[in-house]
């Protein structure tokens, strides 16, 4: 008479030699064994659609489980050994670690790829989590270093100044740059007069202008915090009569309107400044661009002919915030 061992292989040889393509309920006259059998078989079929990974092992696996007898209980078992060959290499997510689920205790699925597909979708989402952190520990070490940068380049300017200006900032600064002579780019900038430090006298500012030759920025702002100026020609020389100087290329600026705006000779007349002992006087011909009386605290600002321009200040008359008067040398060894 045939064991109990030998009907389940029995079974399982004729199973595997025709493996039906759907359960079927267990026929009439099966004995209580066959019938068990059956049951056993017929839920590791529906393990296998369910997964669509089944092998011959976990066949065995389930029908042992189900019968409750055997060895598959045994550490040595060959159900035990193969699924010890398929838990996979993976660090165990964290919701398992908070409720103290370790790698023995998780479901197995011992097919082609023991991961279930909700352990899939974990795990993905895991990588994707880690990605996501270091592409942002990328991006935030680029922004560092683009930032970095930035701050790097835009204190170049300072090193073109010899001494801090009250007004000039980097973005002013490259205005400046596309604005400036040709003859006087990528000087140095030297501060020949300023209200702050050489006090507020219209001769002592043209009394300083004589240190350094040539073209000349002057740069003043109103307590509203509009800055405004234009190019002149030092040394300045004050007339006793009003008599315009300057050339075309004398221009006045204002940054009122957001960015800084320049406003450049149009040609109509050539009243580019007016330099006298009490008065410094862009353009004419309507009213002065900009003007600033002797002791430089006041000012007024209108529209003119010459350089064809808005009000360079908040109001037409204003309160002076400070004046700085700069020259442009070529050699850095000039001392003020």
């Amino acid at each position: 008479m045939l064991s109990w061992r030998d009907k389940v292989a029995d079974k399982l040889s004729r199973l595997l030699a025709d493996p039906p393509s759907s359960p079927s309920p267990p026929a009439a006259g099966f004995s209580p064994i066959a019938d068990h059998e059956s049951q056993a078989v017929y839920f590791s079929s529906e393990e296998s659609t369910h997964s669509k990974k089944s092998t011959f092992s976990s066949y065995i696996s389930s029908v042992l489980r189900a019968s409750s007898g055997g060895d598959v209980g045994k550490p040595n078992s060959p159900a035990c050994s193969h699924s010890r060959r398929l838990l996979p290499s993976l660090s165990l997510p964290s919701r398992w670690k908070s409720s103290g689920i370790t790698w023995k205790d998780r479901p197995l699925d011992c097919g082609g790829d023991c991961r279930t597909e909700s352990e899939t979708d974990e795990t993905v989402e895991i990588f994707k989590e880690n990605l996501e952190h270091v592409s942002e520990r990328n991006i935030n070490s680029s922004n560092g270093i683009k930032e970095a940068t930035a701050s790097r380049d835009s204190k170049e300017y300072l090193s073109y100044l010899s001494e801090k200006s009250a007004f000039i900032s980097a973005d002013l600064f490259e205005f400046f740059q596309s604005s400036l002579p040709n003859i006087v780019k990528g000087c140095q900038w030297i501060l020949l007069y300023s209200t702050w430090k050489h006090g507020i006298s219209l001769r002592t500012l043209i009394r300083r202008s004589v240190n350094l030759p040539g073209p000349c920025l002057l740069i003043a702002g109103d307590m509203q915090g509009a800055i405004f100026g234009g190019l002149l020609e030092c040394p300045l020389k004050p007339t006793a009569k009003r008599k315009y100087q300057g050339t075309i290329q004398t221009f006045v600026f204002t940054t009122i309107y957001g960015d800084p705006r320049l406003f450049r000779a149009t040609g109509s007349n050539r009243y580019y400044y007016l330099c006298l002992n009490d008065l410094l006087a862009f353009g004419g011909g309507g009213s002065f661009a900009l003007c600033l009386d002797e002791d430089l605290l006041h000012g007024t600002s209108g529209a003119s002919e010459t350089f064809e321009n808005s009000c360079l200040a908040h109001n037409a008359e204003f309160e002076l915030q400070n004046v700085e008067l700069w020259g442009f040398a070529h050699s850095s060894q000039y001392h003020t």
